[in-house]
């Protein structure tokens, strides 16, 4: 059993590790600021409701 060996091969799956943690924090970032995108763009999109009620709120359909 060669010790050194052990040993490199563990700190390079302690690195590997690292990595995808710090790659997987940075997407929960990413989705987070993307969905408090899209939180804003519909309350933008509630907002121009309320500016014309009127519009949007039937569908004409036919079969």
């Amino acid at each position: 059993m060669d010790i050194a060996a052990m040993s490199v091969a563990l700190a390079q799956v302690n690195t590997q590790n690292d990595v995808g943690v710090l790659m997987l924090s940075k997407s929960m970032d990413m989705t987070e600021a993307l969905g408090e995108g899209m939180i804003e763009m519909l309350d933008a999109s509630a907002m121009e409701n309320s500016v014309t009620p009127h519009l949007g709120g039937s569908i004409d359909v036919r079969v």
